[in-house]
């Protein structure tokens, strides 16, 4: 089930969060072109639908319908310049998004080759946490976990026991302001 080099323990956590939240027959859009992770959700019996690879800083649309009972954001809104404007235009009730921390040994993601992929926030929980609640959103529940990598040196010891990844369960406390 988590074969090959995608990340066996990230997976396995989030999948396992959603399945304590989520029911599998709710109508989930995940923010993001189709991916391992979204076929992993297909085929533990989730319905998921992805979006398109718009631009959701320019476009967002794809979130301003009500054909949805879900938005899951696994790793996206740290790409946004804007993810306030995404979060608050979600007009689903639920949300679950996962975020890479601030992590004080290591600089942000950047991939000087191509620019969609760079990080233009890690957060910290507290940040993340403020944004979602000045869209509108109400934490039902929140765990940080670790990533360990299999390296030498001194950053992949500090990630066995250093929270990376911060995932949220939400569900709208307030209509989003337009």
């Amino acid at each position: 089930m988590y074969e090959g080099k995608y990340p066996k323990k990230r997976y396995k956590h989030t999948l396992h969060f959603l399945k304590e939240n989520i029911d599998p027959q709710a109508s989930i859009l995940d923010l993001g072109v189709s991916n391992p992770f979204s076929e992993l959700l297909k085929s533990n019996g989730f319905n998921v639908t992805n979006t398109q690879g718009e631009d959701l800083d320019l476009d967002t649309v794809a979130v301003e319908t009500e054909d949805y009972d879900v938005v899951t954001a696994f790793e996206i809104f740290e790409h946004l310049v804007s993810p306030f404007n995404v979060i608050n235009q979600i007009k689903a009730k639920k949300l679950v998004a996962s975020v890479p921390l601030k992590l004080w040994f290591a600089s942000a993601y950047r991939n000087k080759i191509d620019e969609r992929d760079r990080h233009y926030h890690e957060f910290e929980d507290w940040q993340f946490d403020w944004l979602l609640e000045k869209a509108g959103w109400h934490i039902k529940k929140r765990e940080k976990f670790t990533n360990p990598v299999k390296k030498i040196g001194i950053r992949p010891i500090l990630r066995r026991f250093t929270p990376r990844y911060y995932l949220v369960y939400a569900e709208r406390s307030r209509k989003f302001i337009s």
